[in-house]
């Protein structure tokens, strides 16, 4: 369970320190960065499978012409949320990107109620409450919805949903949703070279370096979660997962300096408030 534990951990702080690589790569717009994450994400994939000699699913795909449906709606979920952090992050906007991974199990729940019929306890329509009058409030200080916090819990949300469902596991899963974007992702890539667009080719060689490294940057801490989550009980997951946000809100206060005023704490805190009656009732209920 102890290796379980350093898995899961290791996959988490790696997904909060990601600001960090996506703040290095200075001049390269937030678009070409997602082609990159595509594009560089099936090369280190497909020599993972290539190593494990994890081939036979692909040649099964043929026959499933539903299973290729969902994977495709998947990937642009998938792509939706990975563009909508890049921008975030470019743009300032950290501390709002680490509230939509705080609310995204929450999101979660709802969605289990909605699409899968799952029944809600007394404890967990409490805690959905409290986070949704912490985006109330944080709606009323702004004047404007978190949109940003909103599009990646949603997107991650029902990419998740999907994903639930679908027979293939996270290795197989991602080396898909990949495949099935690089034309559109290597296509965009190479008219963006050809029409001297590219921010890629006027770049230095470390951030070239650092744009191909976008492959292991995105699966590895994918294998590292999918490794943890077999050892260790999901109540425990749950609360690991906590982790990423809570990095990349120490990054965008601390080492950024983003605005995070009383208003906007108030918020968290009710987002805060609403994580933990939902964690110590699971755990409550898990026991009784």
């Amino acid at each position: 369970m102890q290796i379980g534990i350093l898995y899961a951990t290791l996959a988490f702080l790696i997904w909060g320190l990601l600001p960090l690589y996506l703040k290095a790569l200075t001049g390269i717009p937030a678009g070409e960065i997602l082609l990159h994450r595509m594009v560089w994400s099936l090369v280190f994939l497909g020599v993972i499978l290539a190593l494990r000699r994890q081939w036979a699913w692909l040649g099964q795909l043929r026959h499933q012409p539903k299973l290729l449906a969902g994977f495709m709606a998947s990937a642009l979920l998938l792509s939706a949320n990975w563009f909508t952090y890049i921008w975030a992050v470019q743009a300032g906007r950290v501390i709002d990107a680490s509230l939509g991974y705080y609310i995204n199990p929450l999101v979660n729940v709802l969605f289990g109620v909605a699409f899968l019929h799952e029944r809600l306890r007394l404890g967990q329509w409490l805690a959905i409450g409290v986070a949704a009058a912490g985006v109330a409030w944080l709606t009323w200080q702004t004047g404007q919805l978190p949109w940003i916090a909103l599009l990646l819990a949603v997107t991650f949300g029902t990419y998740g949903l999907l994903r639930k469902t679908a027979s293939l596991g996270a290795l197989e899963g991602l080396s898909l949703e990949t495949l099935l974007l690089f034309p559109f992702a290597g296509g965009a890539l190479l008219w963006l070279i050809g029409s001297g667009q590219s921010g890629f080719t006027s770049a230095s060689p470390g951030i070239q370096l650092l744009c191909a490294l976008a492959g292991p940057i995105t699966a590895v801490p994918l294998l590292l979660f999918a490794a943890g989550a077999r050892r260790i009980p999901l109540s425990l997951l749950g609360v690991l997962q906590y982790t990423g946000p809570t990095v990349q809100l120490l990054l965008g206060v601390w080492l950024w300096h983003e605005p995070f005023g009383q208003a906007k704490l108030l918020g968290f805190a009710l987002i805060w408030l609403a994580i933990v009656l939902y964690t110590v009732e699971g755990l409550w209920a898990k026991r009784r």
